[in-house]
């Protein structure tokens, strides 16, 4: 960096405000290449360019980073917590490339079952480290993982790592030399079929405490961050999101264990499993996201012969109430979906797959009846068991955890989700970098700008009088007296 640079970005460090906010350090050709929060800009960032800086630096990657920082842009938000919901959108937005190493960094534990094995075993590792394999998790407590696989052996009668099972002449096993130890009242010989069930139950069990720990975790975020302890809820939101990578990779490396399925032959399978008419070539699936009723959106994701099909994916903002009714938007979203397609006469899907449970299902299916509209098979996937719901009145139906068919479903819902989420982190976003003078009416962007510049922050201009104001240029008697008032209500 030229010595002219550098002083510039001294200069730029130097005007920074002493406010919460998030920076974004980039490089030569402006990439981000890393994302940070702060409770004051103004500290936290000239930290990084202090010339001692990088000698008290003891990671290699870290000093790295310093030497390719050519510039940095900041967020003012109006508190640490916004801060830190901010960095996170940020970082999943831009995937800076020092954020996603340091949190890559650290490797969760999976559970890994192979299934060529006469009787899988369930073994501890933190790698993917073949095509055959299932794979649970990830987990982020090994000590609470390491447990969890004790309760299964004594609850399912399954076998760990350590077991070393012997084949009987008669052909069945026998599991463990000390069965009281190890499975108390389950039949320590066993054929090897009765085991497979016993590995399905355990699976099943073990995807439940997957789900249960994460949702444990998030709820210590929360409460961390109405707590104001933001570097606890900070290091819990990065735990919480590298668990959701390392998981999104494995259901992704898990969808592609399809041993000899091809696409087609597993949309040909969901046709069978769902007992439907008509193979679902096209598919099309719903989901709504909304934090605590704000920021409401919904998300449609196309999938054709069983793969995303991401040109036709679209998003929705809910138009008809405010609020926090999942089943309003859903009935809202999907009328305004097939009535656009019926008015320009094209085809629906075979199959409408809805994020949600009966009464998601049921919201969907009104509004094809309130326009007069014959839907096509329409289902619901109801995370809780992975359970099937019919629009048609149907008994509810549970396809095996690991059937390609589920694996589809489970790929389109997923889909669906992060793709809504996302639209709805968007939106977040763009809300948290308002200040408070968006409120005010009848003031204009530039002259938001000048007010802020010309009085250095929010506090002063608060304590500023009408004479003040009226320095500004365009702040005339009347919207000082105005904007004096609004500041100080």
């Amino acid at each position: 960096m030229s010595e002219g640079s550098k002083a510039q970005l001294k200069e730029k460090v130097r005007r920074l405000p002493h406010k919460p906010g998030v920076y974004q350090m980039k490089d030569r050709i402006g990439q981000i290449i890393y994302v940070g929060k702060a409770k004051d800009l103004k500290k936290r960032v000239s930290t990084y360019f202090q010339a001692s800086r990088k000698m008290m630096v003891a990671q290699p990657k870290v000093r790295a980073m310093l030497d390719l920082i050519h510039d940095f842009e900041i967020i003012i938000v109006k508190s640490e917590a916004e801060a830190l919901l901010l960095e996170g959108q940020l970082i999943k937005k831009y995937k800076p490339r020092y954020n996603t190493d340091f949190t890559d960094d650290k490797r969760f534990l999976l559970v890994r079952i192979d299934p060529r094995e006469a009787l899988p075993r369930f073994r501890l590792t933190r790698n993917r480290t073949d095509s055959n394999s299932r794979y649970y998790g990830p987990f982020a407590h090994s000590s609470h993982l390491r447990k969890t696989l004790a309760e299964l052996r004594r609850r399912f009668g399954i076998l760990l790592s350590d077991a070393s099972p012997i084949q009987l002449p008669d052909g069945r096993w026998r599991l463990y030399d000390d069965a009281r130890a190890e499975i108390y009242e389950h039949d320590n010989e066993i054929t090897s079929e009765a085991y497979a069930e016993r590995l399905e139950a355990a699976c099943e069990f073990l995807d439940g405490k997957a789900r249960q720990w994460l949702a444990e975790l998030k709820s210590e975020m929360l409460a961390a961050a109405e707590g104001r302890r933001y570097e606890e809820a900070a290091a819990l939101r990065d735990r919480i999101e590298a668990l959701q990578r390392t998981a999104d990779r494995t259901r992704k490396f898990e969808r592609n264990l399809l041993g000899t399925h091809n696409h087609s032959q597993v949309v040909k399978r969901l046709q069978e499993k769902l007992a439907i008419a008509q193979e679902p070539k096209h598919m099309e699936c719903f989901d709504i996201s909304h934090i605590s009723g704000s920021f409401c959106v919904a998300s449609m994701v196309a999938f054709k012969d069983g793969q995303p099909d991401r040109k036709n994916y679209r998003r929705f903002k809910i138009k008809s109430f405010v609020g926090n009714d999942d089943f309003r938007a859903m009935e809202e979203v999907v009328g305004r979906r097939y009535r656009r397609l019926h008015d320009e006469g094209k085809a629906f899907p075979d199959l409408i797959v809805i994020d949600g449970g009966a009464g998601q299902v049921t919201a969907a299916l009104k509004a094809f009846l309130s326009q007069g509209l014959e839907p096509p098979e329409l289902i619901g996937l109801a995370k809780r068991n992975e359970t099937v719901i019919y629009s048609d009145g149907r008994e509810p139906l549970n396809i095996p955890h690991h059937d390609p068919a589920l694996r589809l479903l489970q790929h389109i819902r997923d889909e669906a989700h992060h793709f809504a989420n996302s639209f709805n982190a968007e939106l977040r976003s763009k809300r948290l970098k308002e200040s408070i003078l968006d409120d005010f009416k009848g003031l204009g962007s530039q002259r938001k700008q000048q007010l802020l510049q010309h009085f250095g922050s929010l506090e002063k201009l608060r304590s500023a009088s009408v004479e003040q104001l009226t320095q500004v240029e365009g702040i005339g008697k009347l919207t000082a007296e105005r904007l004096t008032d609004f500041l100080k209500g």
